[in-house]
């Protein structure tokens, strides 16, 4: 019987194989050829009138990407998808409140440049 509850376990915390991997770093490395794609279509030598139109969602589009990247990684290479939900709560619950913490800075500041130019 203890033969059979190590298979149990073993199966539950089973990893991907080496293809998933592959697969993982292809869409990483596709992600990253848009990141920088997206800064040579906005500021690079050959930019155009349609980079002017793109550059205030510059920032939001690479931080989407660069998401999109670190769940990827943290997912998949740091193995938070085979490890238990309380394991993943103790990493993501601080990105969170860091997250909050550091949009409600940039808030603050905006509106502190703003007041500043208003004059007020």
């Amino acid at each position: 019987m203890d033969a059979h509850a190590s298979t149990a376990s073993h199966d539950e915390h089973s990893h991907p194989s080496a293809g998933v991997y592959v697969k993982i770093g292809i869409v990483l490395f596709i992600l990253t050829a848009l990141e920088v794609g997206l800064y040579e279509f906005t500021y690079g030598e050959h930019s155009g009138p349609m980079g002017a139109q793109v550059q205030p969602f510059f920032v939001p589009l690479l931080l989407l990407l660069s998401a999109a990247k670190f769940a990827l990684v943290a997912m998949f290479y740091m193995h938070l998808k085979q490890d238990s939900r309380l394991f993943t709560g103790v990493f993501v619950f601080p990105l969170i409140i860091a997250a909050i913490i550091v949009i409600a800075l940039m808030v603050l500041m905006a509106y502190h440049f703003a007041y500043a130019r208003s004059g007020g």
